[in-house]
């Protein structure tokens, strides 16, 4: 199995519209004096002209009397501070991302904006540099944010993305992580892209056992056919034991996410192996609706008459043989006759003779039993009770612990 999947793309989250939402200046109150400080006399007519340009949206002539103000001399501090900061913005309704940047890193150095605003532009400094691609700066930005308590779960997990887009996936996890974790404590659902840089970089290394653990997280978190395919694809390679392979594909078979030829006649043979050909044949004629047969559609043909002519002897014996497990001390009969009412599409049946069976001793797989009862379920729509059967797995004997995972799994996002 290739593992070298590619899930995410490599352009930064971050856009010139998030930047510009971060952004404010209030040019009504901009030249007023505050408690402490106040725009020099010597700069006031260019000042003035700017605001009633930012005021209309004249972004250009604002930035020319800008230009003007800071050609003047003396400047104080405070000075310097305002006509950096109405230059960035100015520049960011340009799109002039670096100049923007620029002149919030002079604004800043000022030492003047209050501790509020300073955490302010740090932030937007933050998301200037990333959208600028200048990585190891906002990897300072967002550091001095977390460290100061200020950075929110969203910050978090920009710079996850960006450790990723430096190809440091340790610590491109360990923000992710933090992330979800701030987005929990917030009582925020976290964000698909957390997850999937790690499941990137764990693909990007071959390393199966992390990228099962990041699919799990992010089927709990989107139930997507697209990560419970890779998840159950993963699980499945190393599994050798027929019935344990047949379990997992009815994983994948229920949750829709098999979708190639292959799998769906693998699934088939290995029903009819188990003597449930209506259920077989159900699953080919799902794979034939689709289309996914190719090549194999002449061998499908043969193997689905095969299996329909198998199932139409079960279906006529049906009533009979269910009779006779009813009477039958023991309860394998019982499991076996709500298979295949399962594989003929009558759930309620199935339901009846399985719970039949479980008032009884004598069931040879505990763990089928509780999968056709749950799956029966299912399909009656009763999740409570499909939830209630699937739950009895773990107390299955010599059951595996892939195959419990993966159902319990399954079982948790039924009605999500």
């Amino acid at each position: 199995m290739t593992h070298s999947i590619q899930y995410i793309r490599s352009g930064i989250i971050l856009g010139v519209a998030l930047v510009v939402a971060g952004v404010a200046v209030n040019t009504r109150v901009a030249l007023a004096a505050d408690k402490k400080q106040e725009i020099s006399r010597v700069i006031a007519k260019e000042m003035t002209a700017a605001q009633k340009a930012l005021q209309s949206g004249q972004w250009q002539e604002a930035l020319k009397n800008l230009d003007e103000a800071e050609q003047k001399s003396p400047l104080t501090p405070y000075d310097k501070l305002k006509i950096y900061d109405f230059k960035a913005f100015a520049d960011i309704k340009l799109n002039k991302l670096k100049e923007a940047e620029s002149n919030y890193e002079l604004a800043l150095a000022t030492g003047q904006y209050s501790a509020e605003d300073a955490a302010m532009t740090t932030r937007r400094l933050f998301s200037l540099t990333a959208s600028n691609q200048q990585y190891d700066k906002a990897l300072q930005f967002g550091k001095q944010m977390a460290d100061e308590g200020v950075a929110k779960s969203d910050d978090l997990g920009i710079i996850s993305q960006l450790y990723y887009l430096q190809k440091n996936c340790k610590d491109s996890a360990i923000w992710a992580d933090k992330a979800v974790a701030a987005a929990r404590k917030a009582g925020e659902a976290p964000k698909e892209n957390w997850y999937l840089f790690k499941l990137q970089c764990s693909s990007d290394a071959g390393d199966t056992a992390g990228m099962a653990a990041a699919d799990i997280d992010l089927i709990r978190l989107t139930n997507k056919t697209s990560y419970w395919n890779t998840l159950l694809r993963i699980e499945r390679q190393d599994e050798r034991d027929d019935h344990n392979l047949l379990m997992i594909y009815r994983i994948m078979f229920d949750t829709n996410s098999m979708d190639k030829g292959t799998d769906f006649m693998e699934m088939a043979q290995l029903l009819g192996d188990a003597a449930l050909p209506g259920e077989a044949s159900a699953v080919l004629d799902k794979a034939m609706a689709a289309g996914l047969l190719g090549d194999q559609k002449d061998r499908a043909t043969r193997l689905m008459a095969a299996l329909k002519a198998r199932a139409d002897t079960d279906k006529k014996g049906q009533a009979q043989f269910d009779a006779e497990a009813a009477k039958n001390p023991a309860g394998e009969l019982d499991v076996k006759s709500g298979e295949v009412f399962f594989g003929a599409g009558d759930y309620q049946s199935a339901v009846t003779a399985i719970n039949r069976g479980f008032q009884k001793q004598g069931i040879k797989h505990l763990d089928e039993a509780y999968v056709y009862l749950g799956r029966s379920e299912v399909a009656l729509k009763n999740i409570p009770e499909a939830k209630k059967a699937f739950a009895g797995l773990k107390n299955a004997p010599n059951i595996s612990p892939r195959v419990l995972k993966l159902w319990e799994l399954y079982a948790e996002k039924l009605g999500s």
